[in-house]
This record gives structure tokens, sequence and C-alpha cells, in this order.
């Protein structure tokens, strides 16, 4: 982990390309090199030129955090093996007995995470867009908000900087899991947020080679607990892990901006079609949230979800009878792919207040040809 200063002269897509990844001094190699060093020679004892040990910093990983912390607009960065180790990490600044509040909408291994792994810790699923809401049901035990906007997978959207006013104000934190919307469409630190995480294996990396974490945040309080246990319990990735996630992050912005228009190009054909019952995108009008995500994104993203009038069988077939559209787990890579959350990604929530409706599909919507992803969808859904 390191303190960044960003090149705040410097645009998104620069800043993408070239923070943290200077020329090689030795060599000059204009590509990060893959330090696969588990130890570094000292002078004397304790003099090193910034890295002991490999678990506790590394200069490929160095390089992954310095960029994602600029891009984020963050002080400080830190990798993990996956999104679920650096949600960990987070979740292991509670004590026993705190409350967490999260969504009623959510990723369903961060529920399963909270919930089955760290039950020392209470929880309480609510519904973040009635601010109103929340502010009357406010349990006086919460010590974190985790909101994720979008959600995964209904896609609905929370206004950040209200929920930061009310948890701060009652002494909360608020971590901000980014993955949806990717620091190109949105940067939960200027809205206040205290911690943001990504799952780095989904738009970051961006190439579905790579399971990757990432953690970024301006307090130092935070950042020294947060990477103490990042050492301490040793969830980092692999030099070659960080290589990865650090190339797809040089693509970041040309792959969202072709991700949204793909989108745009789906939902065209979704909305009204006979046998959609309704489609769950953050641009319509109607969309749970869609004030907060026009007010906090560049764009409305690369997920798509809809519902099928003909029920769990309807969508059954329809994920089995795309070309294009692969059926699988994931999501935020160059491929598309379609899945059915309530039997894929979010079958740990089933029965809880998380359960997702058993007619919904999500699409992780592509690189490829627009036409060509409406006409496969279309001959899946005829």
């Amino acid at each position: 982990m390191g303190e960044f200063e960003e090149q705040s002269t410097w645009g998104f897509e620069t800043r993408a390309v070239h923070t943290g990844q200077d020329p090689d001094p030795v060599t000059g190699a204009v590509v990060t090199p893959i330090s696969l060093s588990t130890t570094f020679a000292q002078d004397g004892v304790g003099g090193h030129k910034g890295f002991e040990y490999s678990r506790s910093g590394n200069p490929t990983r160095a390089a992954l955090e310095a960029c994602v912390a600029s891009l984020e607009g963050a002080h400080y960065g830190l990798a993990f093996a996956s999104g679920l180790a650096a949600e960990d990490n987070v979740l292991r600044l509670l004590r026993s007995g705190d409350r967490v509040l999260l969504g009623n909408d959510a990723y369903g291994g961060t529920f399963r995470l909270i919930s089955k792994v760290h039950t020392s810790l209470a929880w309480t699923a609510v519904d973040l867009i009635d601010t109103n809401r929340l502010v009357a049901d406010w349990p006086d035990d919460t010590k974190l908000v985790w909101l994720e906007t979008p959600t995964n997978p209904l896609l609905r959207c929370f206004d950040i900087e209200q929920i930061v006013d009310i948890a701060h104000a009652r002494g909360a934190l608020v971590c901000v899991d980014n993955t949806f919307a990717t620091p190109f469409l949105q940067q939960p630190l200027s809205f206040g947020a205290d911690v943001v995480v990504h799952s780095a294996t989904k738009y970051l990396g961006g190439h579905s080679d790579v399971v990757g974490g990432f953690l970024a945040l301006d307090d130092d309080e935070l950042a020294d607990r947060l990477t103490f246990t990042q050492n301490a319990a040793g969830g980092v990735p692999a030099p070659f892990d960080c290589y990865l996630v650090l190339r797809g992050v040089k693509t970041l912005a040309v792959r969202m901006e072709r991700h949204c228009a793909n989108a745009r190009a789906i939902v065209d054909l979704l909305v009204g079609h006979p046998a959609v019952e309704r489609v769950l995108y953050p641009q319509l009008p109607d969309h749970p949230g869609h004030a907060a995500a026009a007010k906090q994104m560049r764009d409305f993203g690369g997920m798509v979800s809809f519902t099928l009038k003909g029920g769990s069988d309807a969508a059954l077939r329809v994920a089995a009878a795309t070309t294009l559209f692969t059926l699988a787990e994931s999501l935020g890579a160059v491929e598309s792919l379609i899945e059915h959350p309530g039997r894929m990604t979010h079958a740990s929530a089933a029965g809880s207040p998380l359960e997702v409706p058993d007619n919904l599909l999500r699409l992780s919507v592509g690189i490829e040809s627009a036409a060509d992803l409406v006409a496969d969808l279309e001959q899946a859904l005829s």
C-alpha cells in the first residue's frame, strides 16, 4: 500500500495508462515488469529500497495500487487476491456486536461473507433508496453502511452523498462497492464515502482472466488499519495477477464507453418486447434510483437486467438459447455474458431478504458488435 499523489492535470485516460507505470529505470521497459521475487536485498538491517517481503509490498502491486487509487481520486490504494478478500478486510474494522446496514439488493457473496463468516457482527438489510425510512429506522448500533450502486443484480442506484450525510451524522462509516460503475463512471470518494471496494476481476481486469480485489480511500487512520490487516491476513494478489489487472485498466475508459453504448442498444430491444415483463437499467426514467444515477454517474453502465413474463421457465429457456451471450457467472469483461442470478451468483441469498426474482436474467453486455448482440438476444427471446 502506498500514498499516491494524483496527477491532477492529467485526464482519466492518461492516468489509466501512465500513473504508477513509468518506464523501468534499469532497462527502459515501457510495460511495468512483473516482479516475481518474494524477498528484497537490504544494504543493512532496515536498509531496504521500499520493499522487504512480497506479502508486505511488491513493485508490480505498487504500480497497480498507484494507478487505481489515482483513478478513484484516492490517496491510498490496496490490492487484494479477490473482491471478497478486499471486503473481508473492511469488515475486520468492526468489533463483535457492531451492526452492518446493507442494501436489500446486494451481491450474494457479500451477503454470505457478512451473514455466514463474520457471524459476530449484526446485520440488517434495508431499502437504501428511501433515505427518510433509513433515518427513521436507523439502528443505534450501526457502525458501517455497505452499499452497491448500481446494485447486483437489480441495478438499483442509491444517492451516495445523502447516505453518507446520514451515516456520518450517526458515527457510521460508508463503504461503496463501485464494481458495476467503475471509477470511469462514478467516484464515490468525491461524494464523501469512506472506502471504495472493487472486484477487480470484473471491469478493472476486463478480460475474464484474473481474480482480484481493490480498496481505495483517503483517511490516514483507516489506511493504516487496513494496510495492517492486508499484510497480517495476507490476502494479497500475485505479481502476475497485478500485471493483468494493470493491463486491463489501461483500456478501461474506452471499454466502458463501448459497454454503455451496447447496453443502450440492448435496452432498446427489451423495452416493449412482448416476452419481457420489466427492464432494469439506470437510464430508464422509472428505474429505482434513476435520479441518483443521473446525479453521480457519467453514464449508466454495461449491465442490464430484465424479468420474463413467462416466469422462471422462460428465463431458463432464454439463458440457454443465446449464442454470443455466454451462459456463465461473473461480468465486466469484453465478451457478453448471460446468467440466472437466482440459481447462480445469488443462490446463497435464497430465503433471505436479498432473494432475487426467479424470472430475472442479468446481462453483462460486452464490446462486440451491437447489432450482433441484439440479434442474438432477439432470437433467444423468440
